[in-house]
């Protein structure tokens, strides 16, 4: 089957051509319509290999271009697809490696790997996981700590072994300055040594008091505290930032170990301020977890997706779901999402009528190619495995592509209103 971008006034999803029998146009930014037409048609199963494009800021391990090994099966589960995967990996680490992975590989929830880790993508090769102290500090002397947890927000820390003499202030004060660019709005301390224990809130406890604080963590002499304290989001991803960041200064991502894991359970649904409305946390075509559908009507907030994600290592190899063959379900996701019956139709039309014949429960997979290769190869940017790869400002640095495109050329690829 031939894809080619849509021209301009084409409706907003995969539709055949009128000029070119087995030619089919489609938006790139709905892949995931494209694979709804395909198991709608009753497919069983496919993988492809396709080209594709983001439109996010680009970083060592994203390009604006890349190669993603994409598959559905029908009548499936999480569990179905999870143990597909783990099979593929497994032999893709035999044979190129010649390595054993070790499967079924760990699961966390999207909230347990928030909560000890402080990423959606943990990586699981050393300690320093989040200690929430909340309860601690809810009536403490110290308004920082205390009007966070009172706002709703968190006040959670991490604790570095051997940190209090491996780390100095300077290197702290550097590290509270890095954590601004996620909106923290700055960095505690307690470091444990033989003179006692010193920190930035101490005059805030008494000594018996902050003793029993650095309990929490487990402390012993040598250690340092670092805690972070406001909204949750800047806290889980202040505090990913500064485990990660540390174990790479401590020399401790080693790369010769493969910690392979699952996050599933993400939410369904969040919900953008600035909008005020919902959007979808993974695609509108996600299903929710079954037992969680009646929280639609009353708390779509808390309901969770049947999603799921493949680490290697903190970074994210892949990610898919399981998707919604439900007409009722999907109007309802569409409602909440505050698309119009009359959008819903035109944009969708093609699909909801698919659903009233009976399309099978189907779910997938995919991963990103060039990124796979690279962890594969033990290299630290996407760049080191792909062709011509563009720069920071998303330009090629031996052909200054992306160029202009005469009208000429934009009008024989029908991409030109006449």
């Amino acid at each position: 089957m031939l894809v080619k971008p849509t021209p301009e006034g084409a409706r907003d999803y995969l539709v055949p051509s009128r000029v070119n029998a087995g030619l089919f146009y489609a938006l790139p930014q709905s892949p995931q319509l494209y694979k709804q037409l395909l198991m709608a048609s009753g497919a069983d199963r496919y993988c492809q290999i396709v080209k594709c494009f983001r439109d996010e800021d680009l970083r060592a391990d994203r390009q604006p271009e890349f190669t993603q090994v994409d598959l559905e099966m029908s009548f499936v589960d999480e569990d179905d697809v999870i143990a597909v995967q783990e099979g593929y990996l497994k032999r893709v680490f035999k044979e190129l490696l010649n390595e054993e992975i070790k499967t079924p590989f760990p699961r966390y929830s999207y909230r347990e790997a928030l909560e000890r880790f402080g990423s959606d993508k943990p990586d699981t090769r050393f300690g320093f996981e989040l200690v929430c102290v909340n309860d601690a500090v809810r009536d403490c002397g110290f308004r920082v700590f205390a009007d966070a947890v009172a706002s709703g927000g968190d006040v959670r820390g991490i604790c570095i072994e051997g940190g209090a003499e491996r780390l100095s202030r300077k290197d702290v004060d550097k590290l509270q300055d890095d954590i601004k660019a996620y909106g923290a709005k700055g960095l505690a301390w307690a470091r444990v040594g033989a003179d006692g224990i010193a920190s930035s809130f101490g005059k805030f406890f008494g000594e018996a008091e902050l003793l029993e604080f650095t309990k929490l963590f487990s402390c012993k002499y040598g250690d340092l505290i670092l805690i972070v304290a406001g909204k949750r989001a800047v806290v889980f991803d202040s505090l990913g930032f500064l485990r990660r960041e540390i174990a790479r200064r401590f020399g401790l991502l080693d790369d010769a170990r493969r910690a392979l894991l699952w996050v599933v359970d993400f939410p369904l649904l969040s919900f953008d301020e600035e909008a005020g409305r919902f959007s979808a946390m993974h695609h509108p075509f996600t299903a929710p977890n079954p037992e969680d559908v009646a929280l639609l009507d009353t708390d779509p907030s808390a309901v969770r997706a049947r999603a799921y994600d493949i680490v290697l290592n903190g970074v994210e190899l892949g990610g898919g779901s399981i998707r919604i063959h439900d007409r009722a379900l999907q109007m309802k996701m569409f409602d909440i999402l505050g698309l119009s019956r009359e959008d819903a139709e035109s944009k969708f039309g093609f699909l909801l009528e698919a659903f009233r014949y009976g399309v099978p429960p189907h779910g997938g997979l995919a991963y990103g190619l060039d990124r796979l290769v690279m962890l594969l190869l033990g290299e630290q940017s996407i760049r080191e495995v792909m062709a011509f790869p563009k720069n920071q400002a998303a330009v090629c640095p031996v052909s200054g592509a992306p160029g202009e495109v005469s009208r000429e050329q934009l009008r024989e690829l029908a991409l030109l209103a006449e």
